[in-house]
């Protein structure tokens, strides 16, 4: 059976010149039984068209032909031997020329009913659901997860059903059952295309457990074992609910593996663990755009004795599930010496998963962007400036416990969240806490302090652990008014996914094997290096895990996108890097196709510690850096950023237009840093956002007043909420000016919204950097404006 289209995405479309005729054909790879065609037309239809066969490409048959098309969704019979399908299109039902949203096409493998069957599971890591389950462990995820010590169990009642979505019509040639004791005596197997109509391909009144290894044929999407009589007084219970097709006996890609090169990972033992931490900090200390990714991490038990300084791209972590199961006697260390005591470049690194005991009490972290200090305990205080107290420009504490004071002094922004310090000690522009024991009270613009109690929906970032001596991923809960950290309690709530269900990527590995390791249900690690890819990595299974380590980073080589998300429940995508590359992609990170629509509040897609770069180690091109569509998503601390130094820079070398584009309604994001587009940093059309923190500067190199101009207004804002929207909200936000190569612009705003009762915002300010450039309000016409080189900023406390 094949289901094949031209790319699997009902958001995007082909479409022709407006001319007759014209035409679009698609090639199998292989021979095939044609049965019939799918056309999904854009409102540019064809009014008479046909469809041609061919087996060579050259010599065509005439299968099907109208002269009455009515455009929409047209399901045509056709049959036939080919390998190439064409759709010729004669007469246009519009103005317009030919567009179609999609392509397919149906049948089966010529010479026979679909060829050999398969020995792969078409079924594991697919969308399962059930008629019930037993209790909270025993979901029926677990029946097709490839576990076979993970199950799923029903009620102890008479019938009980388990199925699983394929994700597209596919020739099932075999089930096999791994029962647990509790087994089916009597059941059944359903087929069905659609999720609704059901045919029966097998039944059983003498089950008898165990493993059973079933022959049934039949075309089918959605694929039901239905229990009618169980053979204990128990339920239902699998280990394994496998499914394989026809053409599916290719090699499976191996999941789990070694780590790569750039993993160092040590134990108390190691001999001279802070000789080799220091030979990477050398190497990495200044190589702001060098090619190097590492990783360091740390197994279970004390250290003694070390201070690991972390330069570029460096993370390190811990091994444990709790962050005191790895405990440093010493420090981990972010300074500024490279960079003669100046922090503001201190990006793209990591400290996550450690309990330190500083050495001198304190703990250094001066840092700026893209450098999150994740689930750990310091055991003393943190402080957040360089030595000499130079200026660190802004930075991110989540799931964090301090049990000393954090010490901001120089540094002028930052975002801590669902933690909990000692104290703190002062501001500069922007301090911003949402559910944070300890945090300062609420005091803005008095103390640059803003403090929210709880976070309203949150769900910590993806870790690598180690059980025993097997890897595995931790995936935490989601929280809801979440305060303090999700590990305080004992063991933190989630679900631990063993690394032999991950494909682990090395730089190397095409995007085509990542999209069948994907299409296979693995998930995705990604080592530290340089991953180039030349198709858009497809994320299409609900629940998959995408991790980094090291700041992995992924570059579209040729246009494409880096990464797309289908509108699908609770994917997780964390730690890691995009780059633009040579060619412009329309978008490098897109969460939900264009109309997505499902809501995903119970399970929402996460993007964490993933940043996006256009410019800076070379030429990169990209219109914009992240589209979400879906419903519901969080975005927990990103950085998108259009570079303003480094190579490839210039207002017409890296010319990006837009940051981050909200369409999906009730996204949520916490910790959200854009910045130097050249348009809006932000645009938000999606209903009910909500922004908790937001660090921006505008693009320091606009030629002249001309080249920022938005219609009538002075200036694209830093962050756009859409005439449209009804409902937002925002805590905490700050847009900055430096306007290098004509410090007389003027902005209008730093942010702009439509002035509604529910369109909300709490303690803005916009600053001008010593004087380069101004802006004439904080928000629409609210807010005074800026003025002189003092680089003090105007606020607003409340809008409207």
């Amino acid at each position: 059976m094949f289901f094949l289209a031209v790319d699997g995405d009902a958001g995007t479309r082909w479409s022709s010149a407006a001319s007759d005729p014209q035409w679009i054909q698609v090639d199998l790879g292989e021979a095939a039984t044609v049965d019939h065609v799918v056309v999904k037309w854009e409102a540019a239809y064809g009014k008479a068209y046909r469809i041609q066969l061919s087996t060579n490409g050259t010599a065509w048959s005439t299968a099907y032909s109208t002269t009455t098309g009515a455009g929409g969704t047209e399901t045509l019979t056709v049959t036939g031997d080919a390998r190439y399908i064409r759709l010729e299109g004669t007469v246009r039902g519009t103005a317009y020329g030919y567009s179609l949203w999609e392509f397919q096409v149906f049948g089966s493998a010529a010479g026979g009913p679909g060829g050999e069957c398969g020995t792969a599971n078409a079924a594991r890591g697919k969308p399962a659901t059930t008629s019930s389950q037993e209790n909270g462990g025993t979901a029926a995820a677990n029946a097709v997860d490839g576990d076979a010590g993970t199950r799923w169990s029903s009620a102890a009642s008479d019938p009980q059903w388990i199925q699983v979505d394929l994700g597209e019509t596919k020739g099932v040639c075999g089930v096999d059952l791994k029962w647990e004791a509790a087994y089916g005596k009597a059941y059944r197997i359903l087929f069905s295309t659609n999720g609704t109509a059901w045919s029966t391909a097998y039944s059983t009144t003498t089950g008898a457990g165990g493993t059973e290894t079933l022959t049934v044929t039949g075309d089918a999407r959605y694929v039901r074992l239905e229990g009618t009589t169980r053979g204990t007084g128990y339920g239902y219970s699998l280990w394994e609910f496998a499914v394989r097709t026809v053409g599916g006996s290719g090699p499976q890609i191996p999941g789990g593996g070694d780590l790569g090169p750039n993993v160092r990972v040590f134990d108390p033992t190691t001999p001279d663990i802070q000789g080799k931490v220091d030979a990477i900090f050398q190497q990495q200390e200044s190589a702001q755009f060098g090619t190097g990714r590492y990783a360091l991490l740390f197994k279970p038990g004390t250290y003694n004795n070390i201070n690991a300084n972390l330069g570029f791209y460096t993370s390190i972590a811990g091994l444990g599930l709790n962050p005191d199961d790895t405990t440093f006697n010493g420090d981990v260390t972010v300074d500024a010496g490279w960079f003669q005591g100046n922090a503001t470049q201190n990006f793209w690194r990591s400290a996550e998963n450690l309990a330190l005991n500083p050495v001198n009490g304190t703990n250094r972290w001066a840092v700026s962007q893209a450098a999150p200090f994740r689930r750990m305990h310091v055991k003393g205080g943190l402080n957040l400036a360089p030595t000499g107290y130079g200026w660190a420009s802004g930075g991110y504490i989540a799931d964090s416990r301090i049990d000393g004071t954090v010490g901001p002094y120089s540094q002028q922004q930052w975002y801590t969240r669902d933690s909990s310090v000692g104290g703190w000690t002062n501001g500069v522009w922007n301090m911003t806490f949402s559910g944070v024991q300890g945090a300062p009270a609420q005091s803005f613009p008095t103390q640059p302090y803003t403090t929210l109690d709880t976070t309203p929906v949150s769900r910590e970032k993806p870790f690598l652990y180690l059980d025993g001596n097997e890897y595995k991923v931790f995936a935490p809960a989601k929280r809801t008014d979440a305060r303090g950290t999700s590990w305080g309690n004992g063991t933190p709530q989630g679900r631990s996914v063993p690394l032999d269900h991950f494909y682990v990527v090395k730089p190397g590995a095409t995007a085509s094997t990542i999209n069948a390791a994907l299409a296979q249900g693995l998930n995705l690690l990604f080592t530290p290096g340089i991953h180039h890819v030349d198709q858009t990595i497809n994320v299409t299974r609900p629940d998959t895990i995408v991790l980094g380590l090291g700041l992995a980073t992924i570059i579209p080589d040729n246009g494409v996108a880096a990464m797309k998300v289908a509108d699908v429940d609770g994917v997780r995508l964390a730690g890691f890097l995009i780059d633009a590359g040579p060619v412009d992609s329309p978008v490098l990170l897109e969460v939900g196709p264009a109309g997505a629509d499902a809501n995903h509040a119970a399970n929402p897609t996460t993007v964490q510690d993933v940043f996006v770069r256009i410019g800076g180690p070379g030429p990169g091109l990209a219109t914009s850096s992240m589209v979400v569509n879906s419903n519901n998503t969080i975005i927990d601390h990103t950085w998108l950023w259009r570079a303003d130094h480094g190579a490839g820079v210039g207002w017409n070398v890296n010319p990006a237009e837009y940051g981050l584009r909200v369409h999906g309604d009730d996204v949520l994001a916490t910790g959200l840093f854009a910045e130097h587009f050249r348009k809006y940093d932000v645009e938000w059309t999606g209903e009910r956002g909500r922004t908790i923190f937001f660090q921006n500067e505008k693009a320091y190199d606009a030629p002249n007043q001309a080249a920022i101009q938005n219609g009538n207004v002075k200036g694209y804002a830093a962050y756009k909420v859409a005439d449209a929207v009804t409902t937002h909200e925002g805590w905490g936000m700050g847009s900055y000016c430096y306007f290098n190569v004509d410090p007389t612009i003027r902005m209008d705003h730093g942010f702009e919204a439509p002035n509604k009762p529910g369109v909300r915002f709490h303690d803005l300010l916009v600053i001008s950097l010593g004087g380069n450039g101004q802006y004439n309000h904080v928000i629409n016409d609210l807010g005074a404006p800026t003025s002189g080189t003092t680089t003090v900023p105007s606020t607003v406390t409340s809008y409207p």
